[in-house]
């Protein structure tokens, strides 16, 4: 009686480790997780991540919205043209330039304007006096606006003589002859171009011979 008591113990107490060792079944796995020797599932839960705050746009000027700078341009955008004395400029003539100053400042001019070798002015052989000239140097790209008031250079390789202020501008000052593009309003006609003074004759005169009488 004893002996089959020990047996009913041994049994009750196998049955209840047997319990203790079963996996109980997980909501959503498969039946066989809880098996002993399988290899239990994991359930991977998605990664949520914030969402990112898009990036501002290059070409977007707030500023300019509110009227406190100018809108940005885009990128492969050229400034606009600046106009010469309200037009269009427009190339019309290329040559060298050459510069007056203190030796003619204060006399008179073609025009009857006295010489201001401060002022921004330049001599011409054709174009109207008063016509506004961009002389744009083709060294170091330098421009400056002259007033046409008088009437030069006399010298073939030259196209204009310009004020000491406007030679300045342009970076010639240390410089004899530079070479320039002349731009004028789109309207602009050129003069005749002034005849030059005719030469005198050194030959004298020959006096008529007497007729023998």
């Amino acid at each position: 009686m004893a002996r089959i008591t020990r047996l009913l113990v041994i049994v009750s107490l196998a049955a209840w480790l047997a319990a203790c060792s079963t996996v109980p079944p997980v909501a959503g796995l498969p039946a066989t997780a809880g098996v002993s020797g399988a290899s239990p599932v994991v359930a991977i839960k998605p990664v949520l991540t914030a969402p990112q705050p898009a990036l501002p746009d290059a070409s977007f000027n707030p500023a300019a919205l509110s009227g406190d700078a100018p809108a940005m341009m885009p990128a492969d955008s050229t400034p606009p043209l600046e106009l010469l004395a309200g037009e269009i400029p427009c190339e019309f003539e290329r040559g060298g330039a050459s510069w007056y100053g203190p030796r003619f400042h204060g006399r008179r001019t073609a025009s009857g304007e006295r010489y201001d070798m401060h002022a921004l002015t330049a001599a011409h052989r054709t174009l109207p006096f008063g016509t506004m000239v961009r002389v744009r140097s083709m060294v170091n790209g330098h421009e400056v606006d002259v007033r046409i008031t008088d009437r030069g250079p006399f010298s073939r390789n030259r196209v204009i003589d310009v004020s000491r202020a406007a030679a300045e501008a342009l970076g010639m000052l240390g410089l004899g002859v530079k070479p320039v593009v002349l731009l004028v309003p789109e309207s602009t006609s050129a003069v005749a171009e002034p005849s030059s003074p005719a030469r005198k004759s050194r030959r004298p005169k020959r006096s008529p011979r007497p007729h023998a009488g």
